[in-house]
Formats: structure tokens, C-alpha cells, sequence
């Protein structure tokens, strides 16, 4: 199953699904887009039940920028082309949460969707 939300010709695609992994494993969170932005910012987050979403990193152009709470030992993204998965390693229980992949064009809106 996958969920798009599309505004003209931008959209932001992410597979929906559980990711089953052990603790200590490698997962990648999944997230392209479409966009005739030339430098799109793209942002992951985490939310574990009952709470806020939490903000990991953004992504401009490269290597994304991670929160301090993120280590970038264990929680990192590049954007390539038009994609802009997530790679955590190192997995950790507190680690089970919905993730959500997002991105804002110039004009400050976001799409974004669950994983």
C-alpha cells in the first residue's frame, strides 16, 4: 500500500507498513518524491504512541542535518535524486514508532506521510 498526496505536479510518496527488525539490526525508511522545486526541503520525523512528533533531521541538498536527540551515528539521510530514505542503525526498542517523511516547498506548506 502506498499513500501520495499530490498538489499540481509535487508529490511525496512513502510505503506504509510495519518494518519487522531486531534489536541492533540496520532498517531504511523509504521516501520519494516529485517536485519541480529546485531545492526542496525534506524532513523526517518520529512518533511513538501517544506522543508529539519529534523532528530527526532535514534535508536541503546532501547530508541531512540532524537534531540533537538523533545522533548521527545511528540515524542519518542523504538526498539523492528524488529520494531521501532514512537509515537507522543500531536499532534500539525505544526505536518502534511511526515515522513520517515530509516536505515543504517554497511557500512554507509540508505533505507528508506515515511509514
Amino acid at each position: 500500500l502506498l499513500f501520495s498526496l499530490c498538489k499540481g505536479e509535487d508529490k511525496v510518496m512513502q510505503p506504509s507498513g510495519d518494518v519487522p527488525a531486531a534489536e541492533g539490526d540496520s532498517v531504511t525508511l523509504n521516501c520519494t518524491f516529485e517536485t519541480s522545486d529546485s531545492y526542496p526541503y525534506l524532513f523526517w520525523y518520529k512518533q511513538q504512541r501517544n506522543g508529539s512528533p519529534e523532528l530527526i533531521l532535514q534535508c536541503v541538498t546532501g547530508s541531512g542535518q540532524n537534531s540533537p536527540k538523533f545522533p548521527t551515528d545511528r540515524f542519518g539521510a542523504e538526498l539523492k535524486d528524488k529520494s531521501v530514505p532514512l537509515k537507522i542503525q543500531k536499532l534500539e526498542l525505544s526505536d518502534s514508532a511511526v515515522y513520517y517523511c515530509l516536505w515543504r516547498i517554497a511557500s512554507g506548506e509540508q505533505l507528508g506521510f506515515i511509514c
